[in-house]
């Protein structure tokens, strides 16, 4: 009866330093893989400072043109059945000699793409997108589509000979940043089948018929935001989100005189592209 009480003993004790063991092992696992993560977080973090010390590319200026159109839909075409649309064209222009003034490898661009698209507008009225427009057409209503897959990406023009044959129809950027992103934010479908008045044989085909046909300013307001991404051709990545917060209103019509027209430069880190670190 001893000996099988010493054999249970021995069993339950080799059980216990078989548990101890694990859960030292398991102990010192999870105190060196802390360990580890910290110092590699604290490595990653001097290397993004590092990167982004001086900044390869910047937002320098950015242009705004605002206006709307109307479509008529009808086969007669006699303002009966208009389809409004509320559009933004917008011009991005980029510094990219401040830090490095000659053109160099780090400072002109192999590819730029635009995604992660987000729009809201206040009064969730009509479809909204954002997609390339040709800079030719630039305070002009041209119709657009949703881009593929949510994604944007340019043609990067290189040489002379490559500028000569683009038609510009398709996205397109220098590499040397010598041309602003041109994109086209369109509020499509705002009021469906407006007819004029008895009596009125015209109708105005800019941010007028917005007053018009009754649309309150505030419900078409919006915010917009996307990422500019730029691969220069050392084959670093570069970041920028870009946000804007569009007015169509104001004390003084706003859109309803027409188009709205603004222009600034930027300054300040936050319009700095921020570089990615592998």
């Amino acid at each position: 009866m001893k000996k099988l009480n010493m054999r249970k003993f021995k069993i339950i004790l080799a059980i216990l330093l078989v548990i101890l063991c694990v859960l030292g092992v398991i102990c010192y696992n999870v105190i060196l893989y802390t360990h580890f993560m910290k110092e590699n977080f604290a490595d990653n973090v001097v290397k993004i400072a590092e990167g982004n010390e001086n900044a390869v590319f910047k937002v320098h200026k950015v242009m705004l043109y605002s206006s709307a159109n109307a479509v008529d839909v009808t086969d007669t075409q006699a303002l009966q059945g208009l389809h409004i649309s509320q559009y933004t064209d917008i011009a991005i222009f980029l510094d990219n000699t401040s830090y490095i003034y000659d053109l160099t490898s780090e400072n002109t661009v192999n590819q730029l793409y635009i995604d992660n698209i987000q729009i809201k507008v206040n009064g969730d009225v009509g479809h909204p997108l954002l997609n390339y427009k040709n800079a030719l057409d630039f305070a002009k209503y041209k119709d657009l589509q949703e881009p593929v897959d949510g994604r944007i990406d340019f043609n990067v023009i290189n040489t002379n000979s490559e500028n000569e044959s683009n038609d510009y129809s398709t996205p397109t950027f220098y590499t040397d940043c010598s041309n602003p992103i041109t994109l086209g934010f369109m509020n499509k479908d705002i009021v469906t089948d407006y007819a004029v008045s008895e009596g009125s044989n015209t109708v105005s085909f800019n941010g007028k018929i917005l007053q018009e046909a009754n649309v309150n300013l505030q419900d078409i307001n919006y915010t917009l935001s996307f990422n500019i991404n730029i691969v220069n051709n050392q084959n670093e990545k570069f970041i920028y989100n870009m946000k804007l917060n569009v007015d169509l209103s104001g004390d003084d019509g706003g859109i309803y005189k027409g188009y709205l027209y603004d222009n600034y430069t930027t300054s300040g880190s936050e319009y700095e592209f921020f570089k990615a670190v592998k």
